[in-house]
């Protein structure tokens, strides 16, 4: 094997490494732009409120209210909790038995409410406390205001980084496979040279050199697809509720898009860049 046709070769599986490397990483941040939305009700999916019921409310009563707050269309669980369990639970937590001291219970029945992400801004809120206080078994309605207020402050904080994170990325991923495909066309200036000197046109020029770029485009995407599957087939059981293969034809048919599409246009870009370049110029830049 000569010299050059190894420098041909080397060049062409060093541009497929490159591009595959950088679909790669393409293919991940369409991973969480797809699962964004899950990330976002994960981080949601623990916002609910506690409803303390009044001393003397039949258990019949307890019972409609919690299959009421159960069905409600901003309920995703309503869970009775006696003030036997809540005592129990606080017990074990403090340690010593706070019952014994006091001489009685003082812990309501209550139920606790888990919402759906849709009903945790601070407003929804409010509105849905308004409309239980409403309800004369109900004593008293609690949420920690604080955690809602942190949790959507930085679910708002993600969304933004994330935005001009992809944007950011997106233009790096076209400027560098626009270089890794001019540079793997540029060891071949010369053959660009030789075919306009025995009278061929730009068109025929090009045409091959656009396919291979394409067919680069094809090998990288298929590489990056495989690799993503992978690290989403891993994943997807430690984070089955935020990470599933559901999306991941989305994924791959982006990865295969963006591929195809930017090494073709950069291919047809840097061939008629060569083909306006003088031989002069081509000399100097060997």
């Amino acid at each position: 094997m000569s010299n050059t046709t190894w420098r041909v070769r080397s060049a062409y599986f060093t541009s497929v490494v490159s591009i595959t490397l950088v679909l790669l990483m393409i293919g991940i941040t369409s991973l969480l732009i797809i699962n964004a939305h899950k990330l976002s009700d994960y981080a949601k999916s623990n916002i609910g409120f506690t409803v303390f019921l009044k001393e003397n409310v039949r258990p019949i009563e307890i019972d409609r209210l919690e299959k009421t707050l159960s069905i409600a269309k901003y309920s995703k669980s309503a869970k009775f909790v006696s003030k036997e369990e809540a005592s129990s639970k606080l017990i074990n937590e403090l340690g010593e038995d706070f019952i014994e001291l006091m001489g009685y219970n003082p812990l309501p029945n209550s139920i606790e409410i888990l919402l759906k992400p849709e009903y945790t801004q601070e407003d929804s809120i409010n509105s849905i406390r308004r409309e239980i206080l409403k309800n004369k078994s109900v004593d008293e309605f609690f949420y920690q205001k604080s955690l809602v207020l942190a949790i959507n402050e930085n679910v708002k904080k993600l969304s933004l980084i994330g935005i001009i994170f992809t944007i950011l990325f997106l233009f790096i991923s076209v400027a560098l496979i626009n270089n890794t495909v001019r540079l793997s066309i540029f060891s071949k200036r010369f053959l660009i040279q030789t075919a306009q000197l025995v009278g061929a046109s730009d068109k025929f020029i090009r045409k091959p050199f656009v396919i291979k770029s394409i067919i680069s485009g094809i090998l990288s995407a298929s590489f990056a697809s495989l690799a993503v599957t992978g690290i989403v087939l891993i994943l997807k059981s430690d984070f089955k509720n935020i990470i599933t293969v559901e999306g991941i034809w989305q994924i791959v048919s982006i990865t295969f898009i963006f591929g195809i599409t930017i090494t073709g246009i950069s291919g047809s870009r840097a061939v008629s860049q060569f083909l306006k370049t003088d031989s002069d110029k081509l000399q100097l830049e060997e």
